[in-house]
């Protein structure tokens, strides 16, 4: 970042904060008085959610722009503890800025130097635990992340205590065994227990063949939003038969393909 850029990157930052003050001081923006944590929190999780989908679609001008929704989440937040005394936007980044540098020792250490990807990914585990020591392995992993994600770090991290099959053919036999267990259920709570216990076994499954489950099952959200529009524009589908829905789903993989 050069020197102009730096310069008109902190003048924007210091506008946001301006702005926010101004939203939030007696006298401003009723809706954002009223915001709290809890609020807002909702919010910020479809930022980030946003975000991803911009770079899903290599979209770069809607990546600026939903960065900056995201950006402004981060003020928000800081500004409500700013005013119940609890830290200040400043302490938000130098906060960032210090577990940056402590976490970097061959960058920012009195000995730094060069270091594989590997050592950079063991140092940094090392530090984390070290800053905030676990009871369990599965600790710290946020229970608000999307489930599909959460699912893959809960049986990732596991995995590090050495719970896990030594290939993929066992979670493979788990989701047939899950499928089994769904067919079998005879209640409501039971066949949504086993389905939960199904979308895990299918998220192990993914773990183990090197696939990020949440983006497989987004790529595969997309596929069949492309290829739904597609054959619902044919006149008269709703009264087609199933047959003759299906005959059209085939026509717009083929012309859809993945």
């Amino acid at each position: 970042m050069t020197g102009t850029d730096r310069e008109q990157a902190l003048e924007a930052f210091g506008r946001l904060a301006d702005i926010m003050d101004r939203l939030r001081d007696p006298g401003g923006c009723e809706w954002d008085r009223a915001q709290t944590f809890q609020t807002i929190a909702p919010y910020t999780l479809e930022e980030a959610h946003e975000v991803a989908d911009a770079i899903a679609r290599g979209d770069m001008v809607d990546l600026c722009e939903e960065l900056g929704d995201l950006l402004l989440q981060v003020v928000f937040h800081a500004r409500m503890a700013a005013e119940s005394g609890h830290f200040t936007l400043a302490d938000v980044a130098n906060a960032i800025c210090a577990k940056m540098e402590r976490r970097h020792p061959h960058i920012f250490g009195p000995d730094a130097g060069p270091a594989s990807a590997a050592d950079v990914r063991a140092t940094w585990e090392e530090i984390k635990a070290a800053e905030k020591p676990r009871q369990s392995v599965l600790d710290g992993i946020a229970l608000a992340l999307p489930a599909l994600t959460r699912a893959e770090k809960l049986a990732s991290r596991a995995a590090r205590k050495g719970f896990d099959w030594p290939d993929a053919s066992g979670p493979l036999a788990k989701i047939h065994e899950e499928l089994d267990e769904v067919a079998a259920a005879e209640t409501d709570e039971e066949r949504a227990e086993e389905a939960g216990d199904l979308l895990f076994a299918a998220a192990n499954y993914a773990r183990k063949l090197g696939i990020d489950p949440e983006e497989a099952l987004r790529q595969a959200n997309r596929k069949f939003e492309q290829r739904f529009r597609k054959i619902e524009q044919v006149a008269g589908f709703e009264t087609l038969s199933l047959d003759e829905q299906e005959q059209l789903w085939q026509s717009a993989k083929g012309a859809l393909p993945g």
